[in-house]
């Protein structure tokens, strides 16, 4: 087991007041077996009222107005979280079985959700590739291993030259991004080969600085492995998932799963700052300072003059993954 202490800091700075901000926030932990959350709380600019639901796909949802004039909106989540080790499957079920499986489940709830493909032109050569790493004999855990070592090896980890709104295609061109184009990478590799695959979005939590995507949100896929259930699969880090990773949600894709998203009325020119500190061990106190902001981002003139900083905090929150 590890415990974690983690605050995720979000702020706007507008160059002058808006009005009617409205907010939905996917910063709850997931509490189940694997994870247990020991503390959580959320200070947000102006206390407002936060109400929230269950999705689809069972994550707990907030979501929250402020309608008065501001001219910042901070968002801190603070988290105190224990996590255990991840049981390994025993991959001793004949793979033909655990392939006939899975092509039983395409037709199913809620697996079909996680085995729609996208359309895209490099279809064919990513198919190319899938093939060869879908050897005869091998299991869906032997590909999905293979597949997290293939988008890792074959990808450069490079931050800034894609976004949230990058596809497939982009990305398989510039073979580099970050931690949600290595995660879309392998989501639409397993799909091509049958096996159900979500997106997840949370947090890696650090030991040695030996791991990318510290510091900030991170972003890995769940794979379904028959007669087990979902197990995580980082590609950024070549690793299964356990107790190092923190998850807050699931979905198909990115856009099920963002951390922040929302729309104002006013001035579309304004500065975001985020940033992610992680501690290990008995969590600190609660009033400690906060973390200095892993990056800052500044938006002047747009050339798109609109009124929502959703796409901005889309994509800045996952560029630092």
């Amino acid at each position: 087991m590890a415990d974690y202490h983690i605050k995720h800091i979000t702020r706007y700075t507008y160059t002058s007041p808006v009005i009617d901000s409205a907010n939905q926030i996917l910063l709850y932990p997931i509490h189940d077996d694997q994870q247990e959350v020991k503390r959580h709380e959320l200070d947000i600019s102006e206390n407002p009222l936060i109400e929230t639901y269950t999705d689809y796909f069972g994550n707990k949802v907030g979501v929250f107005t402020l309608l008065k004039a501001h001219d910042q909106l901070s968002i801190l989540s603070r988290i105190d979280v224990r996590t255990s080790e991840v049981q390994l499957p025993v991959d001793n079920i004949p793979a033909k079985q655990q392939w006939a499986t899975l092509v039983r489940m395409g037709d199913e709830f809620p697996y079909m959700e996680f085995l729609t493909l996208e359309t895209f032109n490099a279809s064919e050569e990513l198919m190319e590739e899938a093939s060869r790493i879908l050897r005869e004999n091998s299991s869906p855990l032997d590909v999905g291993k293979a597949m997290a070592a293939f988008v890792h090896d074959r990808f450069e980890y490079k931050q800034g030259i894609t976004s949230v709104e990058s596809s497939i295609d982009e990305i398989w061109e510039l073979k580099a991004g970050v931690c949600q184009d290595f995660a879309h990478m392998m989501l639409v590799m397993l799909r091509m080969t049958g096996i159900p695959a979500r997106y997840v979005s949370g947090y890696i939590c650090p030991k040695n600085h030996e791991l990318r995507g510290e510091g900030a949100t991170h972003a890995w896929v769940d794979a379904y492995i028959p007669y087990y259930g979902w197990l995580g699969l980082d590609p950024t880090n070549n690793c299964v998932v356990s107790d190092r990773h923190v998850r807050l949600a699931v979905g198909r894709h990115f856009s099920d799963c963002t951390p922040v998203k929302g729309t104002y009325k006013g001035t579309a020119e304004h500065t975001l700052e985020v940033s992610v500190s992680i501690q290990n061990g008995v969590a600190r106190s609660f009033e400690d300072k906060g973390p200095v902001p892993s990056f800052t981002y500044h938006v002047k003139n747009p050339v798109e003059q609109e009124n929502s900083y959703r796409r901005f905090l889309e994509m800045q929150q996952q560029q630092q993954q």
